[in-house]
């Protein structure tokens, strides 16, 4: 179906599961052909304009050491499939698959979505809860060679469209509603402006007479030797760009951040060995299955190490202990305030969670305060981590003592990756001392996309990427986080970016200057607070400035959440910018007040 703008549009629905045989593997199927052969235009577009490539010497090293194991996101799943086809794999709502059962779904919906002329490095955004479906299309996306772009549920039509523009994506994949968003509006908004959008896929809709649905995709996408070999000649080269992820700026609106195969997948590997997952874990996740953290350390590795994910849409601490009772969890990867709010739970002794034995918790603030907490009301290991959708990973390891647990984010999770914390003048710092922290390794990045002037801010001449936060070694060698040297907000595990909320107030008629900083908080880690000069000394509410945004296209990420006015902002004295140091102290001081008045 072709609506009035002229994209196609294809509505998906929940059915129940009517595919259930095993076959055999893609690579028996296509009877001797090889699932690494491409033709020769495809290895001539592996290198996506726009993309920083590795280092010819250090990608010679990584592969030469096999620290990058040349396996691509469709490989992981075939080979979990291989091993484990009748083993329980993936499970949301009241939706239960088998590793064969994933996989074959995931096999007829490529076929389809070649059908849809969806090529091999076309950008698809998917922007789905944590529903089965985004694992079908995730991966289908990936034995297609196409490129997914995981977008937050959250996001609006302000940050949809900077990032459908950016990456010029031709696909996205939806929800018609979820909760109280309708995404009609957005997704209109967001195609006026993006025309090379081919076609947009809304999944979980009421069904419509003459429109195709997902149930229909898979149907149609039929596994045959012809369709099988077809399927195998686009398994994508492992160097290839496989995947993109927004991640807040300093600079104003998200940036995106590309990973090929063979890095993203070293990341995962690694993750998953440093806090011991195994083929018995059944791991949740609860977070948004779209942001990096429950992605990488949690969808990712538990398939890596054959396990089962448990996909849970609702965050509330009474949806999340049933579920851990009921499923048995042995595992979860989530952020800090979701690990805060079900310790704190009134009833969490209702529940029976014996079965949970570990949590990776990381994206914000974990005090350590925190760590001992949960570690005790839940009886589990809380293992404090460290990372972001560049590739930088760090964990403390199973056997540490509580004390350790509690005081440093351990140590990489790729042993081959290298961190160094440096001093303003570039001088790598000796253990105690605190200093910037830089990273390279066959886990990291190379680079934003289309953004050589930030890479050249945020890379050294030896190819570091200089993460912005603060940090020291100690005396055995683990990571201890200190503070923050780029401007970020970090809210219950999502990236805020200051700038992009401050170009968007300096629009308001009655704003003179805005600032955002972060406010401390004892649940989310951190909140946006803004600082306004008003003109003509006038008084903005808090519910005026977010009216304002959200008008403006603006997602609920976006909306401070505190506003205090000024008559004028303090500035630095070197450049006359305004001072954000002095005004995250004078609402730290307000914040610390407050809580004993």
């Amino acid at each position: 179906m072709v609506d009035s703008v002229g994209y196609q549009v294809i509505i998906g629905l929940e059915a129940p599961v009517r595919l259930t045989t095993t076959r055999q593997s893609l690579f028996n199927s296509t009877k001797g052909v090889c699932t690494g052969l491409m033709p020769e235009n495809r290895r001539a577009m592996m290198q996506l304009e726009g993309c920083v490539p590795y280092k010819e010497e250090d990608a010679e090293k990584y592969n030469h050491l096999r620290w990058w194991a040349g396996r691509t996101f469709g490989d992981l799943l075939d080979r979990a499939a291989d091993i484990y086809p009748d083993k329980e794999a993936l499970v949301d709502h009241d939706r239960r698959f088998t590793y064969a059962q994933v996989r074959e779904r995931v096999d007829r919906l490529a076929v389809s979505l070649m059908d849809l002329n969806i090529n091999p490095l076309d950008r698809a955004m998917i922007q789905l809860p944590n529903w089965h479906e985004f694992v079908f299309f995730y991966f289908a996306l990936q034995k297609i060679g196409a490129i997914p772009i995981l977008l937050n549920p959250r996001y609006r039509d302000y940050e949809i469209n900077h990032i459908a523009h950016l990456t010029e994506a031709s696909s996205w994949i939806l929800p018609q509603k979820y909760r109280r968003i309708d995404f009609h509006p957005v997704t209109k908004a967001v195609l006026k402006d993006n025309p090379q959008m081919k076609s947009v896929i809304l999944v979980r809709e009421e069904e419509n007479e003459g429109i195709l649905n997902l149930e229909s995709l898979i149907q149609d996408g039929t596994i045959s030797d012809r369709n099988m070999e077809r399927l195998a000649r686009r398994r994508p080269d492992a160097m290839e760009v496989a995947h993109m992820g927004p991640t807040g700026g300093t600079t104003g609106l998200p940036k995106v951040v590309p990973r090929t195969h063979n890095d993203y997948l070293c990341r995962v590997e690694y993750a998953a060995r440093a806090w011991e997952l195994t083929s018995d874990d059944i791991l949740l996740i609860v977070a948004p299955v779209t942001h990096d953290l429950s992605f990488s350390q949690g969808l990712c590795s538990i398939i890596y190490t054959f396990g089962k994910a448990v996909m849970l849409d609702a965050t509330d601490p009474e949806s999340i202990c049933r579920t851990i009772e009921e499923e048995e969890i042995t595992a979860i990867a989530w952020v800090p305030t979701l690990a805060s709010r079900v310790s704190r739970y009134e009833r969490l002794n209702d529940f029976n969670l014996g079965s949970l034995k570990k949590m990776y918790c990381g994206g914000g603030l974990c005090s350590p305060d925190l760590v001992r907490e949960v570690s005790e009301r839940l009886d589990c290991h809380v293992l404090n981590g460290y990372g972001g959708t560049e590739g930088m990973s760090t964990l403390p390891r199973m056997h540490y003592t509580l004390d350790r647990k509690c005081l440093t984010v351990g140590r990489p999770t790729c042993p081959y990756d290298t961190y160094r914390i440096l001093d303003p003048e570039g001088r790598e710092c000796p253990p105690n001392k605190p200093g910037e922290l830089t990273v390279k390794g066959p886990g990291v990045f190379t680079g934003y996309y289309k953004a050589p002037e930030e890479n050249r801010q945020v890379f050294d001449k030896e190819g570091y990427f200089r993460t912005g936060d603060q940090a020291m070694v100690d005396d055995a060698g683990d990571i201890v986080l200190t503070g923050r040297i780029k401007d970020i907000i970090v809210r219950g595990g999502e990236n805020i970016s200051p700038v992009e909320i401050e170009n968007l107030l300096m629009t308001h008629p009655d704003v003179m200057a805005v600032a955002i900083v972060g406010m401390p908080d004892p649940v989310m880690g951190e909140k946006a607070c803004a600082y306004i000069q008003a003109r003509g000394g006038k008084e903005i509410s808090l519910e005026e400035i977010n009216a304002y945004l959200k008008n403006r296209g603006a997602s609920v990420l976006q909306c401070p959440e505190r506003v205090e006015s000024v008559d004028a902002m303090p500035l630095t004295g070197a450049k006359g910018l305004i001072n954000k140091k002095a005004l995250r102290e004078d609402i730290k001081k307000k914040k610390e007040e407050e809580s004993y008045g």
